[in-house]
């Protein structure tokens, strides 16, 4: 078998430097569709470096150097990229990102679980500079055709879309060259911009990047129920449930947790992601966006 579990996951931690500046966080937040319209003042705290800020979701590129390709490199995995598919991704933020810095990021294999038809890599990457953690990120990593040699399943939350009108809908197009341009962020896997790797994977032309449309949505939540605020963001988690085609249109539904909803202490917005052209297809599932509380002024 081309994944041994256990080596995977007893394998030592990788360590290198990463850095970032404005440069890279412009470049990310541009792949995800920011400045349109170009001169909108909000839109301005995503491109103008005189009032950038950082979307947290650029954790999961800042310094390109030990990405989720990267992280299949790792001791016991020797796999084909033309199988893999992200099928989640989460965030911890530990206090909001700067514009510029340098920090060191540690990756390893968390976990490996046995899907029975796919093998699911857990790989984790902790990242902090010298004032301490700044973020911690999970990327789960399905595998076609690696599963089945008996091991643990792992945990499959599924949740529950509330029952209720959303508190907010958006739409947000997909251009048709954002693949290529998001994927100068770091993410340089084939199968978002070749064809011919493209059609070996299944899909008749290349499919936008998950974490594109995983920035996009989060930069939705923050535009639309947070005020703009990224620095409000502790946790963004969502699970892969189907893939977007570039000149498509995201349709992003939203829900404010209320304390009955979450079932436990803080701010959360549910998120639902569907391709509108295709009767909302699943695109992003069992999604939470956790908050910063915002103190009632009155």
């Amino acid at each position: 078998m081309p994944i041994d579990a256990a080596k995977a996951v007893a394998a030592e931690p990788r360590s290198a430097e990463i850095a970032w500046d404005h440069k890279d966080v412009q470049l990310y937040h541009l792949g995800l569709g920011a400045g349109v319209p170009a001169t909108d003042p909000d839109e301005l705290r995503y491109t103008l470096e005189s009032r950038l800020h950082v979307l947290p979701s650029f954790a999961t590129v800042a310094g390109a150097g030990m990405g989720v390709v990267g992280g299949l490199g790792a001791p016991g995995i020797d796999i084909d990229l033309a199988a893999v598919l992200h099928g989640g991704q989460s965030i911890t933020l530990h206090r909001p990102l700067p514009v510029s810095g340098r920090a060191v990021s540690t990756s390893r294999v968390a976990a490996v679980y046995d899907k029975g038809k796919a093998a699911v890599l857990v790989l984790r990457s902790e990242a902090a500079d010298s004032d301490g953690p700044l973020w911690t990120s999970d990327a789960q990593i399905f595998v076609r055709g690696e599963g089945g040699w008996g091991g643990d399943r792992g945990p499959s939350e599924r949740l529950v879309v509330p029952d209720r009108a959303p508190d907010a809908t958006v739409e947000r197009p997909v251009r048709e060259d954002q693949a290529l341009l998001y994927r100068l962020s770091g993410d340089w896997n084939p199968l978002h911009a070749d064809p011919e790797f493209a059609k070996l994977a299944g899909f008749d032309r290349p499919i936008l990047h998950g974490l594109c449309s995983y920035g996009m949505t989060l930069k939705a939540v923050v535009d639309t129920l947070l005020g703009g605020d990224v620095t409000r963001v502790r946790g963004y988690r969502t699970r892969f449930a189907g893939i977007v085609f570039p000149g498509e249109t995201l349709r992003i539904r939203m829900w404010r947790l209320t304390d009955a909803d979450a079932g436990d202490a803080g701010d959360r917005v549910q998120v639902t992601v569907t391709a509108a052209e295709r009767d909302d297809a699943p695109v992003l599932a069992d999604t939470v966006v956790t908050v910063v509380t915002v103190a009632d002024p009155s």
